[in-house]
């Protein structure tokens, strides 16, 4: 299920086009979707922006083509015996101020066109990095080919390339194996509509459980 697909969804059950999304999320990754509908398509690009909170899992030893699992594993490498603290150190190098290089598999456009349709064209084309902040991270659990993580970071953060990253910093690369956004701003996936529940539910219960436009301003303290 793609981000489109969800918003499909809400278009149908609530009878309505005016919806869009605040942040796509990939179609292997799990977790919290903002949808706006109405007049809350006004303030799509201010929830856009918000800071995000993901916990996903890298795979150790294999890089892919488009540095997560759905990609073509481009190197395979032994991953040897990693101790906490060379994996702490790691992490470490990216937390706070830098530039990420955004995968070719991504929605930016070069030329007007997404990269990820170039990238399907087999081309690979030169990105801008982009100034990310990374505020918090934690290492959750550490398996001999796997690591668990936790990561608080700004708009525009891409943890493929993070999990891709951390890999070529331990020496024996990594990609995403999966992924779930569990925070954006001040919403969290525990307060969310399930998928079924957007499917089963009528148009009245859906409704009413839409967050008014005054409800959200005092949530962010506008």
């Amino acid at each position: 299920m793609t981000s489109h697909d969800v918003v499909a969804i809400v278009r149908n059950r609530l009878e309505t086009q005016k919806v869009g999304h605040c942040g796509t999320l990939d179609p292997f990754a799990t977790g919290l979707l903002l949808v706006v509908v109405g007049r809350g398509t006004k303030i799509q690009d201010l929830l856009m922006g918000e800071d995000k909170e993901y916990v996903g899992t890298m795979k150790l030893g294999e890089v892919t083509d488009t540095q997560d699992r759905d990609g073509e594993v481009l190197e395979s490498h032994e991953v040897g015996v990693l101790d906490r603290a060379a994996i702490s150190a790691a992490f470490a190098k990216f937390h706070g101020d830098f530039y990420q290089t955004p995968p070719m598999v991504s929605a930016i456009k070069k030329d007007g066109v997404p990269l990820y349709k170039l990238a399907r064209e087999g081309k690979v084309v030169d990105r801008e990095p982009r100034f990310v902040h990374v505020y918090a991270h934690e290492i959750r659990e550490i398996r001999p080919q796997e690591i668990d993580f936790r990561v608080i970071c700004s708009k525009g953060f891409y943890v493929r390339t993070y999990a891709h990253e951390i890999g070529k910093e331990l020496g024996c690369g990594a990609h995403l194996a999966s992924l779930r956004r569990t925070k954006s701003g001040r919403f969290t996936v525990e307060g969310a509509l399930t998928i079924q529940a957007l499917k089963t539910s009528s148009k009245e219960n859906i409704a009413n459980q839409i967050i008014s436009l005054p409800d959200i301003s005092r949530m962010r303290g506008a």
